[in-house]
């Protein structure tokens, strides 16, 4: 929409949308068939409550009597590259977007894209900064109060500062935000 914005409908058909969407969920499912059905050949002894508020595949090996050496490292290898993979392509998406913008010769327009962008990436940071953090940053390792912390951090609170965020760009928002914070200061 915002590189061509003028046949932002001709190349966005539904028949396009479609085939972004299935290629996202195809590409989705299949990604983990393979950890999947190494996970779930594992035998599992002594304790099988897995301490945590979702099943992953970090605390379904730390369940496993004796997982094979090699399962952890994959598993980090698929989860990291499908996190960088993703990542990687927002960031060519943004690079494409500032180009465009860049090479804009009216001021109002680009400064008005530099501004919906800033918010759309403060979403991303958020959200990949927590991912991050949890999937490639333990190394495939399970820290269980950690990794408890991350996921309610990306699976909570990143969602709850989305409207946030993108209200702040709404200066009737701002101006009742600076009223409020300056009966606070006189109070």
């Amino acid at each position: 929409a915002v590189c061509c914005p003028l046949r932002y409908t001709q190349i966005m058909s539904k028949k396009f949308c479609f085939l972004l969407v299935s290629i996202c969920w195809i590409t989705g499912f299949l990604w983990y068939i393979a950890p999947v059905s190494l996970i779930s050949r594992l035998s599992f002894c002594g304790s099988n409550i897995i301490d945590h508020f979702v099943c992953d595949s970090g605390q379904l090996l730390a369940l496993g009597c004796h997982p094979p050496a090699y399962l952890p490292l994959f598993c980090y290898i698929v989860t990291s590259s499908v996190v960088l993979a993703t990542f990687l392509f927002i960031m060519v998406s943004y690079a494409g977007i500032v180009f465009t913008l860049v090479k804009t010769s009216r001021k109002s327009s680009s400064l008005k894209g530099f501004s919906t962008m800033s918010s759309h990436l403060a979403v991303v940071a958020i959200f990949y900064g927590s991912v991050v953090a949890m999937y490639i940053g333990h190394n495939g390792e399970s820290h269980t109060e950690n990794t408890k912390l991350m996921t309610l951090f990306y699976s909570s609170i990143a969602p709850l500062l989305n409207p946030l965020i993108y209200c702040l760009r709404n200066d009737q928002v701002k101006e009742a935000l600076i009223r409020l914070l300056r009966k606070k200061r006189v109070a």
